[in-house]
């Protein structure tokens, strides 16, 4: 009867509340939104969370083992990183990181979603990359959140 009732209110927790992270200036966040092109020899990279699922959680996310930030619901990160080379993409999940590694072409901008899942105990983080079109549709609505924080280290 114990464990029915902790699965509950983690369930609830997991849905409900809000987690909130420190945000950008407004201005950084509205530039972000342009889209331009990223500088030369870099790709621009949106990490961004929209999900519905686990508002209460912060997660959070790295590229090559560099704190991008600790993401929470309704946010993005931009960073630029070395174009033409693979990079590895984390985010912290319910028993260690789920990584996405991809090739990051130099001039061009990569939209990569994270989403939350429900786990045993607490919930889990996934990580997938969208279509240009859809990234931009998605990061328009959220806003940028200040980037360099995460409350651990990557495994």
């Amino acid at each position: 009867m114990k464990i029915a009732s902790f699965s509950a209110v983690a369930a609830v927790l997991l849905i409900s509340g809000c987690a909130s992270v420190e945000m950008s200036p407004k201005a950084d966040s509205d530039k972000a939104k342009e889209f331009n092109p990223p500088n030369q020899g870099t790709a621009g990279v949106y990490i961004y969370r929209d999900s519905f699922i686990g508002k209460a959680l912060k997660k959070d996310i790295w590229i090559d083992k560099k704190c991008v930030g600790e993401s929470a619901p309704d946010v993005f990160f931009y960073t630029e990183v070395e174009g033409g080379k693979f990079h590895k993409v984390d985010t912290e999940s319910e028993f260690s990181p789920n990584t996405l590694e991809l090739m990051f072409e130099a001039g061009k901008n990569y939209f990569i979603r994270q989403f939350i899942k429900i786990g045993v105990i607490v919930g889990g983080a996934g990580l997938e990359q969208v279509t240009e079109e859809q990234g931009k549709k998605d990061v328009v609505k959220l806003e940028m959140a200040k980037p360099g924080k995460c409350s651990a280290s990557p495994q």
